[in-house]
């Protein structure tokens, strides 16, 4: 199958059809003569009716560069388009939008102007198969509102864990959707569609050495067998299989998404292949305190799962791979870097999440795993450092650092003392690089020192994640003394310590503090302030929010947060599952600490923002996309001003911005279909001096099955994604 979906490959409604979201303007044809620069392609694009064809894109391929490159623009009113910055080459050229199917594709070079026509799709069910995945999602039905609590195999089917709604759609995304979309053409469909057809789907696993999941295909077959399983089995396999029966018999969803409008015309996609089939899990492209530290340089990706890190040098469009330690010659676990940083010196560095997480068998998944590396340096634990005096991190060391250097061909490996997943640099004179991956302590490293000496022992510390529950102003510095949140009996005059997991992070350009979003549970989630202070660990002051609880006492307004970002004025911006944008505004809290201060204390600091798009049938209106991480674009490095909030559309195959009117717009990336499952993403500024053509955001496709983009396994995935906003549609 070529990877460009056939033009014949689908059927569809004219009812559908006559939407007004599909209607050409009412004018003549325009010409094609559009200004064009010597690195560019214009022209217009006609409907069949011989009416400009308006919010459509236009997709210009080319195998000519070294690795294959995409641009993709979208139409004006007149039906115009403006290829910019095309490296020379012959491309195909072809019009893309909803309620048509593909054109066929048209030889282009730049410089030229040509015309192009669109072609309106013959029936609904071929219309439907442009969408992105969240409208097909839209159509599952999971247990309706009332159906919760579970009660087990022998009363309703749901497992008795599902306490309520909002338990099953947030496992639905962090169980079922965490590798991949729900709803594009792979998942949507199958062979036997019926319970059984499900069980055996999620029982397959891919060969051991295999390009995108390296040796874990059996590691993730287990974990989608366990998450079947945490729904209630039974309801669990009914529910997707009669999503697929229905989809099957020709039910299509009841949204049709709309075509690019206003500012998402002046969007400019560029898309090149890279990482040679292999998963990236993110890529970082700049210094994001200093977007103009890597500027022109090469963007770099962590693949976990083949322990390798990719990099695309988009300059000479050329892609390529630096192996990191451990590896053996053919693929090693050992190795697996999870996210990557650019520091104040183009170096990048990763967390090396999961060392030691070596599974040869089936028999051996679940059992306890060994560790190359063996315990944590007895600096961890042995009351040498104040950190280690006041909490000691004992056990087996499964965590440690990657660094980078493009001036060093030596990939240095970095040992820690406390888990790590991702990380951010703060904007104090150390360069201080702060980690996620637990909520009972937050680590960091002082790269300065660490350049000074080298030495890992004086470089790191960490602090307790400890709650001033008892109002005195400060947290006491004897761990038996601590509430441990949840457990046991809550006793007001004690600090309490915060348990969970750290996941997102940011920090703040205004002061010192650190922020994260703790995902244990999912429900509600709550964003979490840790302020190290003069000096750490006596210092150290951690603050929790969640978000408000309903009416109802039982239900959040919003829940799973995953992305936190903090603009320049210090506000939180965080994305959750459940479908929401949300700003938090400390400034407005009118109680930070006491006894009172465990999660539900300021709600006056929050303010949601739904965004746009279907929801998922049976549910209170409940996004059927999902947002991954989020991230603050303080320096205007897209194109829409300065501390925009953007997330990733999981499921919807966009990038999405908060503009300053609280506006939310999507910038969908339409070819591959399924190819934008982003994890994260970051801005870099490559020449301040030459307007949008000098900048732009960047994100890679993270899915796990790069297979199931548009193109199977004849797909070359993944692709890195550069987006640009012009001031206008027509720029060059």
């Amino acid at each position: 199958m070529n990877a460009r979906m056939s033009s014949h490959s689908v059927f569809v409604s004219a009812a559908l059809l006559s939407s007004a979201i599909y209607l050409a303007p009412a004018a003549l044809a325009a010409s094609a003569q559009v200004p064009v620069a010597a690195d560019g392609i214009g022209g217009v694009v006609n409907s069949a009716k011989g009416t400009p064809e308006a919010g459509v894109w236009v997709i210009a391929e080319t195998e000519d560069t070294p690795t294959r490159l995409i641009k993709i623009v979208v139409t004006d009113d007149q039906g115009r388009f403006m290829l910019p910055q095309l490296p020379k080459g012959n491309y195909k050229i072809w019009v893309r939008g909803y309620g048509l199917v593909d054109s066929q594709p048209t030889e282009g070079t730049p410089g030229k102007n040509i015309t192009l026509k669109s072609v309106t799709a013959p029936d609904a069910k071929s219309a439907a198969e442009y969408y992105p995945a969240n409208y097909w999602f839209s159509m599952i039905k999971p247990p309706g509102i009332n159906e919760f609590p579970g009660t087990g195999p022998k009363g309703n089917g749901i497992a008795p864990v599902m306490q309520t709604q909002q338990d099953w759609l947030t496992h639905m995304r962090e169980g079922c959707q965490l590798c991949h979309q729900l709803g594009d053409k792979t998942t949507r469909t199958l062979t036997d569609n019926n319970e059984e057809g499900w069980a055996a789907r999620i029982g397959k696993a891919r060969e051991d050495g295999d390009a995108a999941v390296g040796n874990l295909g059996r590691s993730y077959s287990h974990d989608m067998q366990n998450n079947m399983t945490r729904f209630g089995r039974t309801r669990g396999l009914a529910m997707y299989a009669d999503w697929t029966q229905r989809i099957e018999k020709g039910e299509l969803p009841t949204e049709t998404p709309p075509r690019p409008q206003g500012i998402e015309r002046n969007a400019v996609l560029t898309i090149w292949d890279w990482a040679n089939g292999r998963q990236i899990h993110d890529e970082i492209s700049a210094d994001r305190r200093n977007p103009t530290i890597g500027g022109n340089g090469r963007v770099y990706g962590a693949s976990s799962a083949t322990g390798t890190v990719q990099w695309l040098d988009p300059v000479k469009n050329e892609a390529g791979e630096i192996q990191l330690p451990g590896k053996d010659g053919k693929w090693d676990i050992n190795a697996y870097p999870h996210n990557p940083m650019m520091d104040q010196k183009g170096r990048v560095w990763l967390t090396d999440s999961t060392r030691g997480r070596q599974m040869t068998s089936r028999a051996e998944i679940g059992k306890p795993i060994g560790n190359p590396l063996g315990q944590r340096a007895q600096y961890c634990y042995d009351g040498s450092s104040k950190y280690s005096k006041l909490l000691p991190m004992t056990g087996e060391n499964s965590s440690a650092m990657f660094l980078v250097d493009p001036n060093n061909p030596k990939v240095e490996h970095l040992p820690i003392c406390f888990s790590s997943h991702h990380l951010a640099f703060g904007y104090d004179k150390d360069n201080t690089l702060y980690l996620s991956g637990n909520a009972q302590v937050v680590g960091w490293i002082n790269t300065r020192i660490f350049d000074e000496t080298k030495d890992m022992a004086k470089a790191q510390g960490w602090c307790p994640n400890v709650l001033d529950t008892n109002g005195d102003g400060k947290i006491t510095q004897d761990a038996a003394q601590w509430n441990q949140q949840g457990i046991g009996t809550f006793d007001p005059k004690k600090d309490t310590q915060l348990r969970g997991f750290d996941y997102g992070v940011d920090t703040a350009p205004k002061d010192t503090s650190v922020w994260f979003t703790n995902i244990g549970p999912n429900v509600p989630s709550a964003i979490v302030r840790f302020d190290p202070g003069s000096n750490p660990p006596e210092t150290c002051k951690t603050e929790s929010y969640e978000p408000p609880v309903k009416a109802d006492g039982k239900n959040y307004v919003a829940y799973d947060a995953r992305g936190i970002g903090i603009d320049s004025n210090g506000i939180a911006h965080a994305t959750f599952g459940s479908g929401q944008i949300a700003t938090f505004d400390r400034a407005k809290c009118k109680v930070m600490n006491g006894p009172k201060a465990t999660g539900q204390h300021c709600p006056e600091g929050w303010t949601f923002y739904e965004v746009p798009g279907p929801k998922i049938s049976n549910t209170d209106n409940v996004s059927a996309d999902w947002f991954y991480l989020s991230w603050v674009d303080t320096y205007d490095t897209l194109g829409l001003g300065a501390n925009v909030p953007l997330t990733t559309g999981s499921n919807s195959d966009s990038l999405i911005a908060m503009l300053p009117d609280k506006k939310v717009v999507h910038f969908r990336v339409p070819y591959p279909l399924g190819s934008f499952y982003s994890r994260g993403m970051d801005g870099r500024i490559d020449d301040p001096k030459v307007g949008w053509k000098g900048k732009g955001v960047w994100a890679s496709q993270g899915k796990f099955p790069a297979w199931h983009q548009e193109g199977g396994e004849e797909g070359r995935g993944p692709m890195l994604i550069k987006f640009q906003v012009r001031p206008d549609g027509l720029a060059f």
